[in-house]
């Protein structure tokens, strides 16, 4: 309970406990994790360039046979043929066929070949060694001559523990040396019949030279079995491996062509890996105590730990340090942050040093004065709302347009015209009662229409000789709100600025649609005398002047374009920057004034 209640009571004891388990949990997961991830990662590359090493000694190896098997394609030779199928020769002929011999060496340089020799069905033959010679006893008594007869299209690449001294050419033994043989039928070109055998005879030191050059761990060797699994080449060993090299029935080797695994001893597990060779079938092993192919990954374990221990133990002589650099400069900002709560909003910190206490206090500093410009912005908004509003009521309202009215409704009732008048006044009731909307800004897009509608009735009845209108805006888009006493100072800019001062009947046109899904569009076009190019620019940038109230402002300089910056500057302040009023007009053709306002 004491431990409980000095933790709660002090931050230094929450920031040691806090510490503690922050630093000791993850170091210790993070090297269990670093070490079962590295110690596998490096195990299996180790294991990996082990297998790559073993790869490249069976492509070297495959690469000489099939670099040397192109000396079969002396089967191919007509004189080689004609030497094979005919009973007698000539001493040119033979000539001719060694000769073939030499420029066959001489072009792809075969220093391990020993011999090549052709041989037919009935003995005779012809060979680098001994030129023409004839065989004693049937060559067809040959196992290996008779495998060939029955499948002409092998080649046989026979090992030194797979020919015994019967096997052999009569004169064809090498006492001093290890022999590897290729063997291969020659066929008659036309029939396909077996008409002899080609045998090239290798010296098999170029595989001790491939093994030497290879390695695996420090210790470790590469030997090769046979398709019998009798080793072919082993190097020097100890008694143990070579033991351990004859035991030809390890069931791993049966589960596929290249593999790596661990094989049990009774002194220290090895790691064996092998691959086969796809010219030969001979199995490429190679064999080294694990202990060296995991031995970086130990390493790396014993640094892992010797890391957490050291950075456990730097982690806790850090803490006593940060904590003092910490908890002052915090109550010191705390004193402020209740200072700026209380609405003192001068209450500054004073940082020390680029650390990120000293950071926060200047965050707290640029936060105070953001504080205070907004409060400051939204008081000039809040300002600039009022204005506007003031600005729209005088805009709307306008005596002038009242007096004309009232005056245009004495006229009519004097002559007489009685139903004249009671449109007009209903027509100018319905103005005023959506102008003022009880207080509200909001409105529907349709009422909206309907108020200039009423305006552009009483205007029509005032201007009948000049004045047409058409609304063409889409049921859909009618339902969605929008700012009152839009479209009103449009219309009012049209009639006055575009269409009085025109020859002949004017037409106002109120069209909306929809952009992008997402913006309403609503335009008013006339078809008045337009606006001349240097006016027009003009216009747009007084579009974002902001509005000031100014008693002695010239009345024909508030119509010349405020009721258009009235309603963009609205627009501007409830949207954002993307929407308000956008001006088109060609001189002596007319206006579109477009109002671009979201859909939601």
């Amino acid at each position: 309970m004491r431990l409980t209640r000095w933790i709660s009571s002090s931050l230094r004891a929450k920031l040691l406990t806090m510490f503690i388990i922050l630093t000791s949990i993850p170091l210790i997961a993070v090297g269990l994790v670093s070490y079962q991830k590295s110690y596998h990662s490096i195990s299996d590359h180790s294991k990996a360039s082990s297998m790559l090493a073993a790869d490249l000694l069976v492509r070297n190896i495959d690469f000489l046979f099939d670099d040397t098997e192109r000396l079969l394609e002396l089967s191919k030779n007509p004189e080689v043929i004609h030497f094979l199928f005919s009973q007698s020769e000539t001493y040119n002929e033979a000539k001719e066929i060694l000769q073939t011999f030499e420029l066959y060496r001489e072009t792809y340089k075969y220093e391990n070949v020993l011999n090549i020799t052709l041989i037919n069905l009935y003995g005779k033959g012809i060979s680098e060694r001994k030129g023409v010679f004839q065989q004693s006893r049937n060559p067809l008594r040959n196992p290996h001559f008779q495998d060939l007869t029955n499948n002409p299209d092998l080649v046989l690449k026979i090992p030194p523990s797979g020919a015994s001294d019967y096997d052999r050419l009569d004169g064809f033994t090498y006492p001093d040396r290890n022999v590897i043989s290729i063997m291969a039928a020659v066929k008659q070109r036309i029939t396909h019949e077996v008409i002899g055998f080609i045998i090239i005879d290798l010296d098999d030191s170029f595989i001790e030279q491939f093994c030497d050059k290879v390695t695996i761990g420090k210790t470790g060797f590469f030997y090769i079995l046979d398709q019998k699994d009798l080793p072919i080449f082993v190097p020097k060993i100890s008694p143990k491996d070579s033991e351990l090299v004859h035991q030809t029935n390890l069931p791993q080797w049966q589960k596929s062509n290249r593999d790596s695994f661990v094989l049990p001893t009774d002194s220290k597990p090895k790691f064996v890996v092998y691959t086969t060779s796809q010219s030969t079938g001979w199995k490429i092993i190679g064999m080294a105590p694990l202990q060296e192919i995991v031995a970086e990954a130990n390493r790396i374990r014993q640094l892992i730990i010797v890391s957490v221990i050291l950075s456990a133990i730097f982690a806790l002589t850090l803490y006593f340090f940060l904590t003092q650099r910490i908890t002052r400069p915090m109550q010191l900002l705390q004193n402020k942050m209740r200072l700026a709560a209380s609405g003192y909003l001068e209450a500054k910190v004073k940082p020390t040093g680029q650390d990120e206490i000293a950071d926060l206090g200047k965050s707290f500093n640029i936060m105070l004065e953001k504080i205070k410009m907004l409060l400051e912005k939204s008081i000039r908004e809040q300002e600039q709302v009022q204005k506007a509003e003031l600005r729209t009521l005088q805009a709307q309202i306008n005596p002038h347009f009242l007096y004309n009215t009232l005056d245009s409704i004495i006229w009519m009732s004097e002559a007489g015209k009685s139903d004249s008048v009671v449109n007009m006044v209903k027509a100018l009731s319905r103005f005023f009662r959506i102008s003022l909307n009880k207080g509200r800004d909001w409105i529907s897009i349709k009422t909206e229409l309907e108020h200039a509608e009423s305006y552009l009735v009483i205007q029509q009845m005032r201007y009948r000789d000049i004045l047409d209108y058409e609304m063409r805006v889409p049921p859909e888009l009618q339902v969605y709100p929008i700012l009152k006493m839009t479209l009103q100072p449009l219309i009012e800019n049209a009639i006055y600025h575009g269409i009085k001062n025109k020859r002949g009947k004017g037409l106002i046109t109120i069209e909306g649609h929809i952009e992008d899904y997402t913006v309403i569009v609503l335009t008013v076009t006339d078809n008045g005398i337009g606006i001349k190019p240097q006016q027009l620019e003009f216009l747009r940038q007084h579009l974002n002047t902001p509005i000031e109230i100014d008693a002695g402002a010239k009345e024909d300089s508030m119509e010349g374009g405020f009721g258009l910056q009235n309603v963009h500057q609205r627009l501007r302040l409830y949207f954002g920057e993307g929407f308000g009023v956008h001006l088109e007009s060609t001189d002596g053709e007319g206006t579109q004034i477009s109002i671009r306002i979201p859909k939601k």
